[in-house]
């Protein structure tokens, strides 16, 4: 088993029972501080947000009859709106379930259907979607206007005031906060369910291993309902105190431009906005105030990591590995990425995980074997919502991922299970062909999937995206691949595209792609 004690000497201990307590302590410190700069550029104090929070909890509680353990579903774009509902439900010992706001009108209305939630609270721009809602005895809160101004202020406080901080003292760290579903079709997610400990264990873990401070400016240009959003940008700024300036769209120029604005010191994000970032280079040759990238939710090639240092040299790069389940941070890299042999390596484990490595047969491999990828921990879930599938034995979670731990201890994720491709028995990681073709000058970005073969059973496919369209052809790409890994290895069929198919959340989207090659035949 591997734990990051010799990377990290420290404990997580005394933490804020919950992300409202979080503010709560904040606001006390730096209640001027600017807390959240909106999409529409207002500023909002931690003071604000405090007051904001108190009396629309007060009115959930009094007009919506909110109490601990009900299920109240958040479908908000990144907003002041979603911040103040968010935490005001956090405050009465609700558990949010936070909606994709990208997804179409029948995922939206399945995740309802699967999460019991007697509130919803929406942006109008949904709120045609909800005939349901009558039917099945959900109460829906219409949150309009935001751009004009705050879109919860008719949310007033009731008559006959209640004191909630009884409510507050009768929170505790081990309760349910967040029931979180994970991506994918929407009749395979499963909804994770956190506990305010799991939040708030992995809030300071970021803080103490990346060495987060109140100084620290960061955008969140990815949806605050997924769990980095959430917790790795919006609950650890609560925590240090620094500010967060949210954008509603992603738009890699704009993000760009906040940074000179903002002064902006840190981003975390996915490999795809690094990626569309890059692509902007030449307009922002220097974005001084930045100090350190974050990055995790699937592979980040070195080639793309050394990238990133050739256009910011005074940036670190952080590479980060976990999931919903394990409410962000599961390892995270000690040090920059760009100083280190292990460069391409997703880390180390955080304080109080704890990872084993095993076979198809349960039993843990020796380092350099790769393996199932297990981790349990203090930030893991204990469970699924009404399913386990399982995945969670004995609070060991299969996160689906295969790699391997080296001789120091550094994890290296080789591909997801589901995406491995076996041909004719001999196993391909399409990590590995991806990281060889973008160590190709001239490539900007790839992605490799498996598709059915007659003979095979399954084949290597690749669909590429050129620096400069046309300045490599197909068969170039194969010749040059030849040179450097096995022959089967080589993907059958290379597919040069403007643009990598991603998932609504901005992932690379491999089922679509592999839809792309079959539907050619």
């Amino acid at each position: 088993m591997h734990t990051g004690e010799i990377f990290w000497p420290m404990t997580i201990q005394n933490l804020p029972k919950n992300m409202y307590a979080s503010l709560t302590e904040t606001k006390k410190r730096l209640p001027n501080k600017t807390a959240i700069i909106d999409n529409f550029g207002r500023t909002y104090s931690y003071q604000d947000l405090q007051e904001k929070v108190q009396i629309f909890s007060t009115w959930l509680y009094q007009c919506k009859q909110v109490r601990k353990g009900q299920h109240v579903a958040l479908l908000l774009y990144n907003s002041i709106e979603f911040c103040v509902a968010f935490l005001a439900l956090n405050r009465l010992g609700a558990v949010v379930v936070p909606l994709p706001t990208k997804y179409k009108k029948e995922e939206i209305l399945s995740l309802l259907e699967k999460s019991d939630v007697t509130l919803l609270i929406s942006d109008e721009t949904f709120v045609s979607y909800f005939d349901i809602c009558k039917e099945k005895n959900i109460s829906l809160l219409e949150v309009k206007d935001g751009e004009k101004g705050y879109g919860l202020a008719p949310c007033s406080v009731c008559d006959n005031k209640i004191d909630l901080r009884k409510i507050e003292q009768e929170i505790k760290a081990s309760d349910l906060a967040l029931l979180m579903f994970t991506s994918g079709t929407t009749s395979q997610s499963k909804g994770v369910l956190l506990t305010n400990e799991n939040m708030m264990h992995a809030v300071v873990t970021y803080q103490k291993t990346l060495k987060i401070s109140e100084e620290e400016r960061v955008i969140l240009p990815i949806p605050i309902y997924l769990i980095t959003g959430l917790v790795a940008v919006f609950g650890l700024m609560l925590y240090v105190g620094g500010t967060v300036v949210l954008h509603k769209f992603f738009d890699a120029r704009r993000v760009l431009e906040d940074i000179k604005n903002y002064q902006i010191t840190f981003l975390h994000a996915s490999p795809t906005v690094f990626t569309l970032l890059l692509e902007q280079r030449e307009e922002y040759l220097t974005l001084p105030s930045l100090r350190i990238f974050a990055c995790g939710s699937s592979n980040m090639p070195p080639g793309k990591i050394k990238m990133l240092k050739r256009w910011l040299p005074d940036c670190a790069f952080r590479t980060i590995y976990g999931l919903t389940e394990t409410t962000s941070p599961a390892t995270v890299f000690p040090t920059d990425a760009n100083e280190s042999p292990y460069i391409g390596s997703s880390g180390v484990p955080i304080p109080g995980i704890v990872f084993k490595i095993v076979n198809s047969d349960g039993e843990e491999v020796p380092d350099g074997e790769k393996g199932e990828v297990l981790v349990k921990g203090k930030n893991v879930t204990s469970s699924y919502y009404k399913t386990q599938n399982g995945a969670i034995i004995d609070g060991w979670l299969n996160t689906g991922d295969i790699g391997y731990f080296n001789e120091a201890g550094y994890l290296y994720l080789v591909d997801r299970k589901k995406d491995m491709i076996n041909r004719g028995g001999e196993k391909i990681c399409s990590f590995d062909v991806e990281n060889e073709l973008l160590s190709i000058e001239g490539v900007e970005d790839t992605a490799v999937v498996g598709i059915l073969d007659e003979l095979y059973g399954e084949v290597p496919v690749a669909v590429v995206k050129l620096q400069v369209a046309g300045s490599l052809t197909e068969a170039e790409l194969k010749s040059r691949l030849k040179e450097k890994i096995a022959g089967y290895k080589v993907p059958v069929k290379i597919k040069m595209v403007d643009h990598i198919p991603m998932t609504e959340n901005m992932k690379t989207d491999k089922k679509k792609i592999r839809k792309l090659f079959q539907n050619q035949g």
